[in-house]
């Protein structure tokens, strides 16, 4: 997995968000409902309606890095 090496700035959407959206999506999201510009390598923490997935979103400088977490293995103890 890839993460960021210097200090970053982490932002968490406080609404719910379709999952389903893709790179452009969620990119489209932060630039029109957030109002910040998705490649300057700022996280952005997305949840689903039920708050038991999360997406983030963050430029790594070559492209956008988009990781997926299943929170219900947290939960049930798989992990």
């Amino acid at each position: 997995m890839m993460f960021p090496s210097n200090r970053v700035r982490v932002l968490v959407s406080t609404q719910p968000v379709d999952l389903r959206k893709g790179h452009d999506g969620l990119a489209a999201i932060v630039s029109s409902v957030l109002r910040k510009d998705p490649f300057t390598g700022t996280v952005f923490v997305f949840r689903s309606r039920r708050a038991d997935r999360l997406k983030l979103l963050y430029w790594d400088g070559t492209g956008l890095v988009m990781p997926y977490m299943d929170l219900h293995h947290f939960r049930s103890g798989f992990l």
